[in-house]
């Protein structure tokens, strides 16, 4: 056999095989994997307010990325509000449960009592004394506290944000509008700082005055900000 003739031999067993593998790969199915859909489970916060205008329109206007906050105004106070929630609580599926409450005339047995009792339950509790208004004016005003009756939250609040174009009408509409609320919680420019952050540093300062003592005697104090530091993890 020439060189020739064998080189030609050798050229066509290669091409057989070749060939032969490929119909090989063609008779095996392809497998297509679909990576599984994966879904982040987002917080649900509840939150049941003694108002039914001015918290849940002020709490429902945060944007959340990792968390649905569902506010609810039931028109209940101190203790039977608490009750409210555990109810709410049983026909919502929340992860977190938060009661917002005022002082406002209440006596002091029925504010002590809902805080008791909303600790008992593990619930979050955001009050005011007197009125949750109070935790509006912390943004346009360094108030540090000591008495200030809540007949003079209106006025206070719309001194600060009628100039800038936006009304606060807390004895009939008793809502947070846009405009207002993108006030909270835009950029002060006295001090160049986000105005909720300027909030949650007085109330947590004012607080500080009334530790250890009868929270019902605690006038111009809120816990409200320690509700929106949680909201704002999952901003």
């Amino acid at each position: 056999m020439t060189g020739n003739k064998k080189i030609e031999i050798q050229r066509k067993s290669a091409h057989l095989d070749g060939l032969k593998a490929a119909k090989n790969r063609r008779s095996v199915e392809p497998i297509f994997e679909r990576p599984s859909p994966t879904r982040e489970e987002k917080q649900t916060i509840l939150i049941v307010c003694e108002g039914e205008n001015t918290e849940p329109s002020y709490f429902n206007q945060f944007r959340l990325t990792s968390a649905t906050i569902k506010a609810i105004g039931k028109g209940y106070n101190t203790v039977s509000l608490v009750q409210q929630a555990t109810n709410l609580q049983a026909k919502y599926k929340c992860d977190q449960v938060w009661c917002v409450f005022d002082k406002d005339s209440n006596s002091p047995q029925n504010f002590n009592g809902a805080i008791s009792l909303a600790n008992s339950l593990n619930y979050g509790i955001a009050w005011s004394n007197q009125a949750f208004e109070y935790w509006l004016i912390l943004h346009l005003e360094d108030h540090q506290g000591g008495g200030m009756n809540r007949s003079e939250y209106n006025d206070k609040i719309n001194k600060y944000i009628n100039p800038l174009g936006a009304v606060y009408d807390g004895e009939s509409n008793k809502k947070i509008s846009d405009k207002f609320f993108n006030l909270l919680i835009g950029i002060d420019p006295k001090t160049n700082t986000n105005r909720t952050n300027l909030a949650i540093s007085r109330a947590r300062r004012n607080l500080s005055f009334h530790s250890g003592v009868n929270l019902a005697a605690a006038e111009s104090c809120t816990t409200v900000f320690q509700l929106v530091e949680e909201i704002l993890k999952y901003v």
